[in-house]
């Protein structure tokens, strides 16, 4: 069943992550803030590997990116009435010209001047943990991912 439920989660987040458009879909990603206590956005998904990694966009002058420089355990959330996709890792702000320019989706040019614009960084996050359940068929499943290098 643990594949099965992987394997759901992973299709969901591939379905989210269409690039910036009308089809794109968002998740919640929770963060700590500078006086300690969980605070949760909306954000779309630009880019995705399975569960195990997963692109953003942001604005570096974002209350968003202040609290990931703050504390960058994050957890982020799919949910609808099918199903709860909870991923809990890390995340890194990235200003690489190269890593914004890979994260780069049609459609962020409403919000920035290209992917060059100061403003604008690349979000890498990197499970750590999920926890997974799918109402159809009643498939979940909770783990630990294992760290790069690790079988």
């Amino acid at each position: 069943m643990k594949h099965e439920a992987i394997a759901k989660a992973e299709a969901v987040i591939a379905k989210k992550t269409v690039g910036w458009n009308e089809n794109s879909g968002y998740c919640a990603v929770t963060a700590i803030d500078e006086n300690g206590y969980p605070t949760t956005s909306t954000i779309s998904v630009l880019k995705a590997d399975g569960i195990c990694r997963l692109v953003f966009g942001a604005s570096l002058s974002s209350d968003r990116t202040k609290r990931i420089k703050n504390c960058n355990r994050v957890c982020v959330c799919f949910n609808s009435d099918g199903y709860h996709i909870s991923l809990v890792g890390t995340i890194e702000i990235v200003t690489d010209p190269q890593a914004k320019r890979d994260a780069w989706v049609k459609g962020l040019e409403e919000y920035y001047s290209g992917a060059d614009d100061p403003d604008f960084a690349a979000m890498h996050f990197t499970t750590e943990r999920y926890n997974l359940f799918f109402i159809d068929g009643g498939s979940a499943d909770a783990g630990i991912l294992p760290k790069e290098g690790k079988q």
